[in-house]
């Protein structure tokens, strides 16, 4: 019966940490003479999922080796890639036409390059 009591308290002890949150800080030192060779700075949080999301840490939902849902590193949320894309398309058409109006490095094919535009 003891040990019904003591597995009770211990699961209600785990209940309360995941709940509330626990932070256990340390620092690890290595000198050799007065002089500083390492430091770790050890930080660690243990709370529920819920919790750490209330508190704003939810770096697990981002990084695409944890989630399926997270996105590869590069690529941009929503329909903001087709908006990025068409201003990247309107801004090399603006400097094939400055190119060809200034004479610069594109201004032998900058009317095809500017979509057959000639610069206003």
């Amino acid at each position: 019966m003891a040990g019904d009591r003591q597995g009770a308290s211990l699961a209600d002890l785990l209940e309360r940490i995941l709940d509330k949150g626990i932070v256990i800080v340390g620092d690890v030192r290595v000198n050799l003479l007065d002089i500083e060779l390492l430091t770790i700075k050890l930080r660690l949080l243990v709370a529920s999922v819920d919790r750490a999301k209330e508190m704003g840490i939810d770096w697990w939902e981002h990084d695409p080796s944890l989630s399926s849902k997270a996105r590869p590193a590069g690529e941009v949320a929503g329909g903001r890639d087709r908006e990025l894309e068409e201003e990247n398309r309107r801004l090399r058409e603006r400097l094939a036409a400055l190119e060809a109006a200034s004479g610069g490095p594109g201004a032998a094919g900058g009317a095809s390059a500017a979509g057959g535009k000639e610069p206003t």
